[in-house]
């Protein structure tokens, strides 16, 4: 771990925060909570506002890992959606599931609202197919989303598509007037001051060594320990070794993001100001800064391995979409690991009766982990209908284990790739 985040546009463009020292000696709390991301702040912050002393131990900084680095796109539902929930494990878990897919969105925005917290929050977003074959999957998700929420999505092809993003890569696009995108690290920040302002503790670089079980748990770090009643853990792609019957069924993976310098025709390139995500398995994403940068994401590197030359892996697909942008100037380019399972859903449940989890957002976490948050409060006041339905889902081991599940994962994306790229 580092003392500072990550090299990236975000970092570059933080809020100022407080100095948050290591936890030293013994503090005693209702809820420890492992991890200053998404996860870990939403439980937080709705823990501290349901009157509960929590206290937050982050092994480098508040959203260092993927809260911090991620697109910045306000996403709803899971990496698997809701028609293959359904398929997979019958339709009460996948309305259960459905009635959950746009609350994290919604959770953003009061969190945003409420705490006054200056994120760049804009809405509006696009999915995009790229095939006569990827438009049907979009009426589809279309009527499947509509079906489970009051969304006013919009269809639209042919020349209107240059009406919100200027490119010709595309057959067809679907407007979502509730996505949207946001200044990911600024929210993790704003997030944690307003825990904070509730009476909640983060120690920062206070990487966790063990986790002891009983009916207070403990909590150990180098140099102090949290005694508490609840322990919730949110590390995500970056649990390491810490709970190893958490990362044995969850494989960490890297995705690249580059960020242009400022455009002075932004308008050539998305002119409403919308988000984008193509509907390809290994898909392209991306959006403008508040300052109008072109940040443009993609790529997956299975077991999460930095690539050398990141703009070398993005710029080609950037300069594909927007041939505009040919030779464009990238000021920032920086990578970052998610925690990829095997069903592609989340993994949520308990190491022990007061030991909480949830990870494995397989690449949608900016909503999931916002509403988990509140599910997993709920589970830690006792009411438990929403967090069961996470926590009896299956968690897959990977094929071929530690050992060969890289190679077997990337044969299969591989697979998925090639049938994007025909059309099949």
């Amino acid at each position: 771990m580092t003392s500072q985040h990550a090299p990236s546009y975000y970092a570059d463009s933080a809020h100022p925060q407080p100095e948050r020292p290591p936890l030293q000696g013994a503090v005693h709390a209702d809820v420890c909570i492992v991890g200053a991301g998404y996860t870990g702040l939403s439980s937080a912050l709705h823990l501290a506002e349901a009157g509960y002393k929590v206290v937050v131990v982050e092994a480098a900084k508040v959203g260092w890992g993927a809260s911090g680095r991620n697109g910045g796109q306000i996403v709803h539902s899971y990496s698997r959606d809701i028609d293959v929930i359904e398929k997979n494990h019958g339709k009460a878990v996948a309305d259960a599931m459905g009635s959950m897919a746009f609350e994290g969105a919604r959770v953003i925005r009061e969190r945003v609202a409420t705490y006054g917290i200056q994120c760049d929050l804009k809405d509006g977003g696009i999915y995009a197919a790229k095939t006569r074959k990827k438009v049907e999957g979009l009426h589809e998700h279309k009527t499947l989303w509509e079906k489970y929420d009051s969304l006013k999505m919009e269809f639209v092809e042919g020349a209107d598509i240059q009406k919100y993003v200027r490119t010709d890569e595309y057959e067809a696009i679907l407007i979502d007037p509730t996505g949207g995108h946001i200044h990911p690290l600024n929210l993790a920040l704003g997030e944690a001051t307003a825990f904070e302002s509730l009476g909640g503790r983060i120690f920062e670089q206070s990487p966790v060594t063990a986790i002891q079980r009983g009916n207070n748990a403990v909590v150990k770090t180098g140099q102090g320990e949290v005694h508490a009643k609840f322990v919730i853990v949110a590390c995500n792609a970056y649990i390491g070794t810490l709970e190893p019957k958490l990362s044995a069924k969850a494989m960490p993976c890297g995705t690249q993001v580059i960020a242009t310098a400022p455009l002075d025709n932004w308008q050539d390139v998305l002119p409403q100001d919308h988000c984008l995500e193509d509907t390809n398995y290994l898909l392209d994403y991306y959006r403008l800064s508040a300052d109008k940068r072109l940040i443009f994401g993609g790529g997956v590197v299975y077991g999460a391995k930095d690539p050398d030359d990141i703009e070398s892996h993005i710029r080609p697909n950037l300069e594909r979409t927007f041939p505009q942008l040919k030779g464009v100037r990238i000021d920032y380019a920086w990578t970052g690991n998610f925690l990829l399972t095997l069903s592609r859903l989340p993994q949520v449940g308990r190491l022990d009766s007061n030991i909480y989890y949830a990870q494995g957002c397989s690449g949608h976490g900016v909503t999931y982990t916002h509403m988990i948050g509140r599910v997993l409060s709920e589970a830690i006041h006792g009411q438990f209908s929403r967090f069961d339905v996470f926590a009896k889902l299956p968690h897959y081991p990977f094929p071929g284990g530690r050992l060969f599940r890289v190679p077997f994962t990337a044969l299969g994306a591989l697979w998925y790739d090639m049938r994007d790229r025909l059309g099949v």
